[in-house]
C-alpha cells in the first residue's frame, strides 16, 4: 500500500518528463526550420479535423494540414502539420520553412519567435509546477508513513 503512494507519482513525474521533451523537440524543430533561412514555395494538399474527448470530458479540435513542396536540391516533400491557420485551404500557395538536413520537418508557421518561447514556457512551467507537487506529495506520503510507523507496533 505504501509503495502505491511513491510509484504513481513516479509515474506522472515520468509522463511529464516525455511531457517536457517533446515540447523543447517541437520548438527546437520549428525554431530551427525559421533560423535555417531556407524557403520553398508549397502547396497545402488537404486539411481535415480531429476530435478528441467527448461524452463527459470537453471535446477538443484540431485543424490538420498536409504541404508538399520541392527542395533546391530537387527533393519532393509532403508533410502534415497540425494547428495550422484555419484561412489556409487545399490549394493554397504558403511559404515552407525547412532544414537542409531534414525537409520533412518543415514548417508552413509563419515566423513568430516570441509566440513560441511563450508557448514553450508556459507549457515547461506547468509542467515544472506539476513536477513540483508530485514531488511534494512524495514528500509528505513518505513523513507521513514514518510519523505512523512511530505508533505502530
Amino acid at each position: 500500500m505504501e509503495a502505491l503512494f511513491y510509484v504513481v507519482p513516479l509515474l506522472m513525474i515520468a509522463v511529464a518528463v516525455f511531457g517536457v521533451v517533446n515540447v523543447v523537440r517541437r520548438s527546437r524543430r520549428v525554431a530551427g526550420a525559421w533560423n535555417s533561412g531556407l524557403t520553398a514555395e508549397g502547396r497545402c494538399l488537404r486539411t481535415y479535423t480531429t476530435t478528441s474527448g467527448g461524452g463527459e470530458t470537453m471535446v477538443s479540435t484540431s485543424l490538420h494540414h498536409v504541404y508538399e513542396f520541392t527542395t533546391r536540391e530537387g527533393r519532393t516533400v509532403r508533410f502534415e502539420e497540425r494547428n495550422g491557420p484555419g484561412t489556409t485551404l487545399e490549394g493554397d500557395i504558403v511559404t515552407v520553412h525547412y532544414t537542409a538536413d531534414h525537409p520533412e520537418q518543415a514548417t508552413a508557421h509563419a515566423p513568430a519567435r516570441g509566440k513560441l518561447a511563450a508557448g514553450t514556457g508556459c507549457a515547461l512551467v506547468f509542467f515544472g509546477v506539476f513536477i513540483t507537487f508530485c514531488v511534494v506529495f512524495i514528500m509528505v506520503a513518505h513523513e507521513m508513513f514514518r510519523f505512523m510507523g512511530d505508533f505502530l507496533p
